[in-house]
């Protein structure tokens, strides 16, 4: 069977964008946010033909970009943002919206036809009409914002695909955003130097009260890994009750686990938490 990539979506991609868009600027009270979205579903066949009994791959892309915000300038920033993370290519965020839509998926339609001779190799083996059907592909990518304020924005982009093998895979990554300097915030933005090891051990004790048990280890009975090696990604959104972590498949348990989502309460997080960090974004918290 043929098990090819076609496009690398990093599980830690919250913390990619943070080195690619760190460049300060100096805080301001931000602009209201337009949105705008741009949403394509085509299928893309893997020979220029109109048989339709051969591959193609099922394609649907929904992008929500800023439209309006702030001056040029800023707009230019903040929809680099957007397309950098939704795209996972630096040759992309450069672009326009639909440019860059245009080009990601004038790319994935390349890196598709280009398993036609496989495809073909591998049919010669099949008798009458039948054939590899691990050749069918499909790429659903959507983003969605999942908080905002006047200084923070978190938003998700949901990944899914089929590229050969015996199932497809779906993650979810997050990004969030300081809307005043127009950077992306990582845990070392949030949390006290050396926090590491006491977020894990938080981590795991809200994966062990959502599973019902009273030891680490419990959690292998519902399918875990090694509850040791249970740490923070990195890959997480924010809002005003506290900080949400999503662990996509494999991380910390098996495919058929999916998505595991853990949310923190800040309460929970008062010995690591940067004293400044809820007062920035969170006024009324923060006191």
């Amino acid at each position: 069977m043929k098990n090819k990539k076609l496009i690398t979506v990093a599980v830690f991609l919250p913390l990619l964008s943070y080195m690619l868009f760190s460049c300060k600027k100096s805080a301001k009270v931000p602009a209201p946010i337009v949105y705008d979205s741009i949403v394509v579903k085509k299928q893309i066949p893997m020979f220029e033909t109109n048989d339709t009994t051969l591959p193609f791959a099922d394609v649907k892309v929904s992008f929500i970009y800023p439209e309006e915000f702030g001056s040029k300038e800023d707009l230019a920033r903040l929809q680099q943002i957007f397309i950098g993370t939704f795209f996972q290519n630096l040759q992309l965020d450069s672009l326009a919206p639909q440019a860059a839509v245009e080009a990601y998926l004038s790319g994935y339609m390349e890196e598709y036809r280009s398993l036609a001779e496989s495809y073909n190799e591998e049919k010669k083996r099949f008798a009458g009409d039948e054939a590899p059907l691990w050749y069918w592909y499909y790429m659903y990518n959507t983003n969605k914002v999942v908080f905002q304020n006047d200084l923070l924005l978190s938003y998700a982009v949901e990944y899914s695909d089929y590229t050969g093998g015996a199932h497809g895979s779906h993650q979810i990554t997050y990004t969030n955003i300081d809307l005043g300097e127009l950077v992306t915030i990582s845990e070392e933005d949030i949390f006290l130097p050396d926090y590491e090891k006491s977020l894990g051990m938080i981590i795991t004790s809200r994966l062990m009260m959502q599973y019902n048990v009273t030891e680490p280890d419990s959690l292998i009975n519902h399918g875990f890994f090694d509850p040791k090696e249970i740490a923070p990604n990195n890959n997480f959104w924010l809002d005003d009750k506290g900080i949400h972590y999503a662990f996509n498949q494999y991380e910390i348990a098996p495919y058929s686990m999916g998505v595991i989502d853990v949310d923190i309460p800040y309460e929970d997080l008062g010995p690591i938490l940067k004293p400044e960090f809820l007062k920035k974004y969170f006024s009324k918290r923060g006191g």
